[in-house]
């Protein structure tokens, strides 16, 4: 994605000036893309290892960090260091250590970190944005929250790197992290006090050998004809290209049984807390839903919002004591719907205004971290956890 906007659609204000990957297979990949869909030279490879000789060498301005999410830090810290700003995916970072060693770097040398939330470009989310910025619902007081990922989406976070929480934070923290950022966003608020439940319910060799299942296979590609849970990474030349040809060089399988052992990270979560605002958040994330999308309902002192995306691509806003009214939106209310103008605030030489602040920053970043890393903390210990910023108190956000 970004490699096609730097090189397709910013080209005239942007330049890719190199790649950096522990793998030289993956690199040439793109490189191939690159020169195939957009008729110009590959770029400079750089291993991971020599990170910072692409920093001395090439002097890019920006560094896009895409890495596995446990090592976002690491590259995060040294371009800044090096007077480079930063674009990173989400999540930020997994851990409340590797959170407070950006914050410090951050501050410490002035340099911008912007996390890429795409979920608050989206337009339904957005309009829920403006909506409570308008005071249409008075002072948001409880959010209800629950997104369904389904057996396509949910299931490949199994098949990859995502099952170990070591490298993930699991999806409380990788994937949640969208959520809860959309949540602190629409409140204006950030997260003081949180619990949590979770189980790995569905994947894993426990949960289908207690329903009766059992496979051979450790993979799928070559031995699982007919698994509906299959992903065959010959069978795609992106897949193929990007994970099957570097193997070998990387020992990474992209396609590992979602029932097989040492998975890490639950699939089946329940999460409340408590805002700086007094704000209350009932939210709920299972990985293994016939359909995809979420439901969320927002009431205020004076109001309540209502999206269901099962639905038509609706708002229904309910005031007090008045009767409801329905807020139609763009027929794509999925949570890409958006990536097109996040691009766009990111690489245009004039990017479009931005009336309901959805650029994140990394202060952004941090609190929807810092929320699913207390949602780990009170799973693994039964008892409520007090988020502890590092930045000032979540009541004068």
């Amino acid at each position: 994605m970004y490699i096609d906007a730097i090189c397709g659609t910013y080209s005239e204000n942007c330049e890719l000036v190199a790649l950096c990957d522990t793998s030289s297979v993956r690199v040439a990949y793109h490189n191939k893309r690159i020169a195939e869909s957009h008729h110009r030279a590959g770029v400079p490879a750089y291993d991971a290892a020599r990170f910072s000789d692409l920093l001395a060498e090439q002097r890019p301005d920006v560094v896009i960090v895409t890495t596995v999410d446990a090592y976002h830090h690491l590259y995060i810290v040294a371009a800044m260091e090096q007077g480079r700003d930063v674009i990173t995916e989400k999540p930020m970072t997994i851990d409340a250590d590797k959170v407070a060693a950006i914050l410090e770097t951050a501050d410490r040398t002035g340099r911008k970190l912007t996390v890429t939330f795409n979920y608050r470009y989206a337009p339904a989310y957005a309009k829920l944005r403006e909506l409570i910025q308008d005071g249409a619902i008075g002072t948001p007081r409880l959010v209800d929250f629950s997104w369904m990922l389904d057996t396509s989406h949910g299931a490949d976070y199994f098949r990859r790197w995502h099952r170990h929480k070591e490298f993930s934070g699991g999806l409380l923290v990788h994937k949640a992290t969208h959520h809860f950022d959309l949540v602190n966003w629409w409140l204006g608020s950030w997260p003081a006090t949180v619990f949590a439940f979770g189980s790995l319910a569905f994947y894993g060799r426990s949960a289908a050998e207690a329903r009766g299942e059992t496979y051979s296979y450790s993979r799928y590609t070559g031995q699982a004809e007919g698994d509906p849970f299959a992903l065959e990474l010959d069978r795609n030349p992106f897949l193929r290209g990007l994970y099957l040809d570097a193997e070998q060089e990387t020992g990474y399988l992209r396609d590992r049984n979602v029932f097989d052992e040492g998975i890490t990270a639950e699939d089946t979560m329940a999460v409340t807390a408590r805002y700086g605002s007094g704000a209350l958040l009932s939210y709920s994330l299972v990985a293994y839903s016939p359909w995809e999308g979420l439901t969320v309902a927002i009431t205020g002192d004076n109001g309540r919002l209502e999206l269901d995306e099962r639905h038509d691509p609706v708002i229904r806003l309910r005031p007090m004591f008045k009767e409801p009214v329905d807020i139609e939106l763009a027929a794509d209310v999925s949570p890409h719907a958006g990536d097109a103008e996040m691009l766009a605030r990111l690489f245009a030489a004039e990017p479009p205004p931005d009336p309901f602040g959805r650029a994140a920053s990394h202060l952004d970043g941090a609190a929807s971290v810092l929320l699913g890393v207390a949602a780990n903390e009170a799973i693994a210990t039964g008892v409520p956890v007090q988020v502890h910023h590092p930045f000032p108190p979540a009541s004068t956000r």
